[in-house]
């Protein structure tokens, strides 16, 4: 049995290790609020967007653009938003997972990643797949900025035919203890369904072929950009709810080890006077 003072000791330890995780579970708490706050406001725009997109798909008819080129997927990329740090529970193992499933059986050869956060380079690093470019993911407020070397450089890979399709693979924020691991196909553009396309009296001016040519690097970005701003609500929120469970558990350790040390301490206190009381007898 361990004595008083190494249970003491050992306290000592843990209740420290309490005050990082609680302080850490209040600075992801602080940081999911805007984090949220930005996914949500985001949503209605990448929502429109997607609306408009496929109306002007509807009223273009057959067109011809290099991003909606559709070729056979032999050769494909995808575009990983892991974390930039850890401590984030299963977070990043559960983004990571949904990659290698998406990659699933493709030849090696054929798979190129463009990784965002140290976590998503640390991992893929270890496979044998062409890491393309590696990105550092914003550590405050998302810009526009943040995401148009990303889709720029996946846009200029399909153009270029050096690839045939780009996936994109990041973590839905849902609740502060949710976040669903994502695959969403970036390119070529997916056909929109018949639920997806509304008919609205509108003329379109200039034509509807000429706004789908132009608005769609936009769209391209309006994408990644969503993607970030939910990966990263996603990540504070895993964050969150990891330090406050550790805080618990930190919690429960101290209670137990002040219920050992208390016994210790007793038993202690118990054998000394046992000692007085035997020599006081011995004595007389």
């Amino acid at each position: 049995m361990a004595s008083a003072r190494d249970i003491r000791r050992r306290i000592r330890a843990v209740k420290n290790i309490e005050k990082i995780t609680n302080a850490m579970k209040m600075v992801a708490a602080a940081r999911l609020k805007k984090a949220q706050n930005r996914a949500e406001a985001a949503r209605p725009y990448a929502q429109k967007m997607r609306e408009v997109m496929a109306n002007l798909a509807a009223s273009a008819g057959d067109i011809q653009h290099p991003l909606l080129a559709q070729r056979e997927e032999q050769r494909v990329a995808f575009v990983v938003i892991g974390a930039e740090r850890g401590l984030a529970g299963s977070y990043n193992a559960n983004v990571m997972n949904a990659a290698m499933r998406a990659i699933g059986s493709r030849d090696p050869s054929n798979v190129k990643l463009v990784l965002m956060g140290r976590k998503a380079v640390g991992f893929f690093r270890r496979k044998p797949f062409e890491i393309v470019a590696r990105l550092e993911s914003p550590s405050g407020d998302v810009i526009f900025g943040d995401v148009r070397r990303v889709s720029a450089q996946v846009r200029n890979m399909f153009e270029r035919a050096e690839v045939d399709a780009v996936y994109l693979v990041y973590a839905r924020f849902i609740t502060a203890m949710r976040q669903q691991p994502t695959v969403v196909k970036l390119l070529p553009m997916v056909q929109p369904s018949a639920e997806e396309v509304t008919r609205p009296e509108f003329e379109f001016e200039p034509s509807a072929r000429e706004l789908l040519g132009e608005l769609l690097p936009r769209y391209i970005d309006t994408q990644v950009y969503q993607a970030l701003v939910e990966a990263q609500a996603s990540e504070q929120g895993a964050r969150m709810t990891a330090m406050s469970a550790a805080t618990q558990n930190a919690g429960e350790m101290i209670e137990t080890l002040t219920l050992a040390y208390n016994k210790a301490r007793q038993a202690a206190i118990t054998k000394e006077i046992t000692e007085i009381v035997t020599s006081a007898e011995a004595q007389k």
